[in-house]
């Protein structure tokens, strides 16, 4: 068996071979390619990199292009293979046009990452219709709009793996998240159908479902004793991190999981089996 050993602080060697005298190392996701939305901080960074220490060249998407290009310098300057594109996910045609750039900057696409969201928590009383408007056109039209973007060049390519966000919320509710929780419940319902429909062409279709993450932004709008309070109700004992999110996206990404497909994959410490 090979030893597996570190690459860099992104990630591990998952494989290395032996040739003439050379030790060759491969990672899971060697030649690949990959379109991650939401990549310029946060869960979306954190997913670009571990991909790109598994040798996959990555497309940092964000609505901001220079947003997207600075993460993606410091994959470059890490070792790895990226580029940064702005988009607005919301925007079908625009969101096409990125994906055709990625595809044309690494001649192929194996994996989606659809991360991107926007998001307002209000209670009931207070929900105004631009903030739904935004919700679902980022968080649920979006995602079919990258699904059905990156289809096209997969079904080309002979196959590939579709990774959806969704959340523990679609799951188990939560105060003033009516139309989040809505929004991350449709992804599930989207995950399931591609997954159905694409499975012919070889194109698996799989959604990881947080609860919450501990991230700067987290941290700003979430209360230090609500986060104590999900920190309590955890079996594990602690929030999540971006990490913990970014090995099951490598997961679902490689082929590990080849014969997994319409899967919500919970990665939540045990959070939403304890409530149910």
């Amino acid at each position: 068996m090979p030893n597996r050993r570190p690459l860099t602080s992104l990630g591990t060697i998952t494989a290395i071979s032996i040739r003439k005298g050379e030790t060759i190392m491969v990672g899971r996701l060697q030649g690949r390619s990959a379109v991650i939305t939401g990549a310029s901080r946060g869960l979306g960074k954190a997913a670009a990199d571990l991909l790109a220490s598994e040798g996959c060249a990555v497309a940092l998407i964000d609505l901001k292009a220079h947003w997207a290009q600075a993460a993606a310098d410091e994959i470059t300057a890490a070792g790895g293979r990226a580029i940064g594109l702005g988009c607005d996910v919301s925007d079908r045609d625009a969101f096409k046009g990125a994906v055709d750039e990625a595809v044309q900057a690494f001649g192929r696409l194996d994996v989606l990452v659809n991360n991107a969201m926007w998001n307002l928590y209000e209670a009931v009383p207070d929900i105004k219709p631009e903030t739904v408007d935004r919700m679902v056109s980022v968080g649920f039209s979006g995602v079919i709009w990258g699904i059905q973007a990156a289809a096209e060049h997969m079904k080309a390519g002979g196959g590939g793996s579709i990774v959806n966000i969704a959340s523990v919320s679609a799951l188990l509710g939560m105060p003033n998240g009516l139309v989040y929780c809505g929004v991350k419940a449709g992804v599930t319902g989207i995950t399931r159908a591609a997954a159905a429909e694409l499975g012919p062409h070889k194109i698996r279709v799989n959604a990881v479902a947080p609860s919450t993450v501990d991230t700067e932004g987290v941290r700003r709008v979430v209360s230090a004793e609500r986060i104590q309070d999900r920190i309590l109700q955890t079996p594990l004992g602690r929030l999540g991190s971006t990490e913990d999110i970014a090995k099951a996206v490598r997961y679902l990404a490689c082929d590990d999981s080849d014969f997994v497909t319409g899967q919500l994959l919970t990665v939540d410490g045990g959070l939403a089996n304890s409530l149910s």
